[in-house]
């Protein structure tokens, strides 16, 4: 799974980086370096023309809520368990499927991390984990394949400009073998030649499969990281600074 990342570019790098049209970014988040659910977080989306209009689709940077609500949930908390979604299974499930079919995006990270369960144990006497950092090796933002929904508040007014909640997941799939030794599940990553097909929202279903594929063998770097990172009240930049390995934990990830 995918349950923290860190986030640190500027908006205008990214709307340079993924080529995005418009800006609907009204106050700038600040870099955080420990991402959890629930919290806001960046977005690539490209939203339809009005209905009949020949114009394209418009690339759009936004602001939205990590954790996907369903457009037809009744209690919004359910967005708190809905942070990852499954390739195997996203087309099919009915709190993806709409999202899969039309709604998708790109969640730019710097990196993610992974616990890996070490031969230690705690003073409980559970394994220890150590937390990974996992990010592209050429220092380029990582593009996770994203979905996400606009559920509307039937509790605020129709004229209420917060009534529709705008809220996103991470597809994840089986790690690639080297980093499979750390967690068996990673989220998918969007390549740059494939980005426009994926977050067109009139690409055929039948052909999003195929512009989803795992990173490249080599392609991503992962190095040991603080402990720190398993509390989301701390953060900066140091929660990415690589650590040494023990020598019993360096032998048990060859």
């Amino acid at each position: 799974m995918c349950g923290r990342y860190a986030s640190s570019r500027r908006p205008e790098e990214l709307l340079e980086e993924f080529e995005v049209v418009e800006s609907r970014v009204s106050t700038p988040l600040a870099p955080d370096y420990n991402v959890a659910p629930t919290k806001e977080v960046y977005a690539v989306v490209e939203r339809p023309p009005a209905k009949d209009s020949p114009e394209p689709a418009e690339r759009q940077l936004r602001v939205l809520t990590w954790g996907l609500v369903p457009s037809w949930a009744k209690d919004p908390s359910i967005g708190n368990r809905m942070i990852n979604a499954r390739m195997e299974t996203v087309a099919e499930k009915p709190a993806y499927r709409r999202a899969f079919a039309a709604r998708r995006c790109l969640l730019p990270a710097d990196g993610y991390y992974e616990w890996y369960p070490t031969d230690q144990l705690t003073a409980a006497g559970k394994p220890r984990k150590q937390p990974f950092f996992i990010r592209p090796r050429d220092g380029a933002s990582l593009a996770m394949a994203g979905l996400y929904e606009i559920w509307r508040d039937p509790d605020r007014a129709d004229d209420d400009p917060d009534r529709f909640r705008w809220t996103c997941t991470v597809i994840t799939t089986d790690a690639t073998d080297d980093l499979g030794r750390i967690h068996d599940r990673m989220p998918l990553m969007v390549e740059p030649e494939r980005r426009a097909a994926w977050l067109d929202p009139r690409t055929p279903r039948a052909e999003l499969f195929d512009l989803l594929v795992p990173a490249a063998p080599g392609s991503l770097e992962a190095y040991p990281v603080s402990t720190r990172v398993g509390n989301v009240r701390n953060n900066g930049p140091e929660l990415v600074e690589p650590l040494p390995l023990e020598p019993e934990e360096a032998e048990s990830l060859r």
